[in-house]
């Protein structure tokens, strides 16, 4: 990923920034952006987690829907994982 910065006072802006707390400018800029998104209402932290666990969700739902093959039963523990008998993975 890039972010091509071409308007020259934006790019000074960072640059400064960077210069007079000796972080970089992708931390300055970054640091700028969650501090203008919480004065807006929106935790980005929280918005990336709830994204994860919204794709977690989609899969587990993707899954849920899968056809059972060979008469087999759905691996819903650790255990099932294993053989019962022998205690090797299945």
């Amino acid at each position: 990923m890039s972010l091509n910065i071409k308007n020259e006072r934006v790019h000074a802006l960072a640059r400064e920034a960077a210069r007079i707390t000796g972080k970089s400018q992708t931390s300055v800029i970054e640091e700028a952006l969650v501090k203008l998104l919480a004065e807006y209402g929106l935790d980005p932290v929280e918005a990336d987690r709830k994204r994860r666990m919204d794709a977690v969700t989609q899969i587990a739902l993707e899954w849920q829907d899968l056809p059972v093959l060979d008469g087999e039963d759905r691996i819903r523990e650790v255990e099932d994982l294993y053989d019962t008998e022998t205690g090797l993975p299945v």
